[in-house]
C-alpha cells in the first residue's frame, strides 16, 4: 500500500514515519510544509530507504495537494499535519484556523476525489477541555462533549467535526483518534519535557506555568504510533478512538523527575505566569481500543521518561541545530540544487 503521512517531519509524525518502515512494507509518502516545527533532519534515517519519498508541500494548498495524490494515488492518509502549541496558538489564532481546518478540508476534498482506502485524522484530548483537578475518577471517553478552551483545540475541534460530517455525506472511509499528551524521541524544544532536558542541561531555569499542578496523561510516543498502525488497518470506519498512557502526572512532578534524571537541583524551578484558560486536567479512558483493537499502552511513565532524556544526551546535535535555527538550512542542503 502507499500511505501518505502528512506533517511527517514533525514529532509524532515523523516517529510514525519510522514505525511504518520498521514493521511494514509500505510505500511511504511524507508531505510537509516544513514550518518551525518540522525538521528534514528528523527524517534523514528515513531518506535513505527506498520506501520512503519526502515532498514539501502545504496541506492548505489545493493545487499542490491534488497534484501529489493524481501522482501517488494513495491508499491511505494519516493527518498529522497540524499547528500544535496552544502559546502560539494564544498569540496567532489564525495560522491554526488555516492549517488545522482549511487543511483538513483539503485533505478530505482530496481524498473524495481520488478515493483512498482510510482517512485518519489524528486529533487531541484537548477538544474535550479538561477534567477538574478534585475529581480522579473522571476520565474522557469518546462520547465526551466537546468543549475547548484555546484556538488550536478549537481548531482540532472544528477538524474533527469536518471528518465526521465528509465521512456521513460522502462516505469518505475515515477514523479519527485522539491521545494523550505525547513525549519521546524528536519532540521539538518548545515543548515542556524537551523544553525541560535542555534547559537543565545548559544550568538555565526552568519555568513552570502557576503552581505546576495542572495534571496531564502521558503517552509514549511509540505506543501512540503503535495504535493509529492499528487504526488504520482494522479500526471501524466511522468511529473515534481515544488513545491513552494511564501515566497521569502533575507539571511539577515531571520537571522534579528529569532534575532527577539529570542529577540537577530542584533550585532550577521557576514558577512563572500561569497561561491563560490554563486546563487542569488531562486524563483518558483508552477502553474502546483495547476491547475492539486490543492495543494498550506499553511504556510506564518512569521508563519512558528515562529513554526519552537518554535520547537527549544522545543526539545533542538535532537539537542544538533548532536552538540555533541551524536545522532551517538542511532542506536546501538536501534539495535547493536537485
Amino acid at each position: 500500500m502507499k500511505i501518505i503521512v502528512t506533517g511527517g517531519a514533525g514529532f509524532i509524525g515523523g516517529n510514525f514515519v519510522y514505525y511504518e518502515l520498521k514493521n511494514h512494507a509500505d510505500e511511504i509518502i511524507c508531505l510537509d510544509k516544513l514550518t518551525y516545527a518540522g525538521n528534514l533532519e528528523t527524517l534523514a534515517e528515513a531518506q535513505k530507504n527506498s520506501k520512503f519519498k519526502f515532498v514539501r508541500g502545504d496541506i492548505a494548498d489545493r493545487e499542490a495537494v491534488y497534484k501529489l495524490f493524481e501522482e501517488v494515488k494513495p491508499d491511505i492518509v494519516v493527518n498529522f499535519a497540524a499547528e500544535s502549541h496552544v502559546d502560539r496558538s494564544i498569540e496567532e489564532p489564525e495560522l491554526f484556523l488555516r492549517t488545522n481546518i482549511i487543511g483538513t478540508s483539503v485533505l478530505l476534498d482530496a481524498c473524495k476525489k481520488f478515493g483512498i482506502k482510510r482517512f485518519h485524522q489524528v486529533s487531541t484530548d484537548e477538544v474535550y477541555g479538561d477534567l477538574p483537578l478534585d475529581r480522579p475518577d473522571l476520565f474522557f471517553t469518546e462520547t465526551t462533549n466537546l468543549h475547548t478552551s484555546s484556538p488550536y483545540s478549537a481548531s482540532k475541534a472544528a477538524a474533527d467535526l469536518l471528518v465526521q460530517a465528509y465521512q456521513r455525506t460522502y462516505q469518505i472511509p475515515a477514523t479519527i483518534s485522539r491521545c494523550s499528551n505525547n513525549y519521546g524521541p524528536y519532540h521539538f524544544p518548545e515543548k515542556l519535557i524537551p523544553l525541560m532536558i535542555i534547559n537543565a542541561l545548559h544550568e538555565k531555569k526552568l519555568p513552570v506555568y502557576g503552581k505546576g499542578i495542572n495534571v496531564r496523561d502521558w503517552l509514549y510516543v511509540e505506543d501512540h504510533c503503535a495504535a493509529i498502525d492499528l487504526i488504520i488497518r482494522r479500526g471501524t470506519v466511522g468511529e473515534v478512538y481515544n488513545i491513552g498512557g494511564h501515566n497521569e502526572r502533575t507539571n511539577l512532578e515531571v520537571v522534579k523527575t528529569i532534575l532527577k534524571i539529570l542529577g540537577k537541583s530542584e533550585d532550577l524551578i521557576e514558577f512563572v505566569t500561569d497561561r491563560k484558560g490554563h486546563d487542569q486536567r488531562y486524563a483518558i479512558d483508552p477502553t474502546k481500543i483495547s476491547n475492539e483493537l486490543g492495543w494498550t499502552p506499553q511504556t510506564k511513565f518512569d521508563n519512558g521518561i528515562k529513554k526519552t532524556v537518554a535520547w537527549y544526551l544522545d543526539n545533542r546535535a538535532w537539537w542544538e541545530k533548532i536552538i540555533s535555527g541551524e536545522y532551517k538550512n538542511y532542506y536546501a542542503k538536501m534539495y535547493d540544487n536537485r
